[in-house]
């Protein structure tokens, strides 16, 4: 008599499990490791298993261990401390090529001084489209501000800011003239994951009169959104005066 089929779910069940043994060993290691912080296993800061503990728990080289080690250091997700150990890495570090920084870093670190006027910082009830970006419900509460922020007295940035009350109950009661959002906010739920879209744009007619610019002028508007594992936490709009900034970079082929 041939035996009995197996169910459906354990045939879906056993797939995962399959892809993972077809790795290479150093994939699986560092699979492993990436499933574990995706899950919150390791906060920021935290100690990992060490290479021997690894070695010995997928029956692998130090080698292929060092190799899985490394990959995850060049995607910013750890931080390795020569004999010390591996630590989960502060994940506000989205990858080796995207870092997210504080605008009052950036200015301090041209010799600048950096400030804050802040127009709007309130809770308001969300519409369906942002509710939606935000994991929250139609109407549900969402925090919003709305700052500008200047280098040497000149205006550089407007930011309108939509927050999800659940990853930072205590935003609204944070001075943003002392400290920027993305600074604390980085500090209270740091980030998994971003999106973002930028493109030249003209700004809005409120835009523009707190930028102290024409209606006409061109800026480089940046629309940020950044979620903890599963969970939204703000949704940015970044407009600057297209005269202040440019975008750089390079590339080899």
């Amino acid at each position: 008599m041939p035996p009995p089929a197996a169910p459906a779910n354990a045939s879906a069940a056993l797939a995962p499990r399959a892809a993972k043994a077809a790795l290479a060993p150093y994939a699986r290691v560092k699979q492993h490791l990436k499933d574990a912080l995706s899950r919150g296993e390791y906060p920021p800061g935290a100690l990992m298993p060490s290479e021997a503990e690894l070695v010995a728990q997928f029956g692998v080289s130090r080698m292929t261990v060092n190799r899985a080690l490394r990959e995850l250091q060049t995607e910013g997700l750890v931080d390795r401390v020569q004999g010390v150990g591996t630590f989960a890495a502060q994940l506000h570090r989205v990858s080796s090529t995207l870092t997210i920084r504080d605008l009052h870093d950036e200015i301090a670190a041209r010799g600048h001084r950096h400030d804050a006027v802040v127009h709007i910082a309130r809770k308001e009830r969300a519409p369906a489209a942002l509710a939606a970006r935000l994991g929250l419900r139609n109407g549900d509460a969402v925090f919003h501000t709305l700052i500008v922020h200047r280098e040497n007295g000149v205006p550089i940035q407007c930011e309108d800011r939509y927050v999800n009350p659940a990853v930072a109950p205590d935003y609204l009661g944070v001075d943003f003239t002392q400290t920027t959002p993305t600074h604390y906010l980085l500090e209270v739920a740091p980030v998994w994951q971003a999106q973002y879209s930028i493109e030249a744009a003209l700004p809005s007619a409120e835009e523009a009169r707190l930028l102290g610019i024409d209606a006409g002028a061109p800026c480089l508007v940046v629309v940020r959104r950044t979620q903890q594992l599963d969970t939204p936490i703000t949704i940015a709009r970044l407009v600057h005066p297209g005269t202040l900034y440019s975008l750089e970079g390079s590339f080899s082929p």
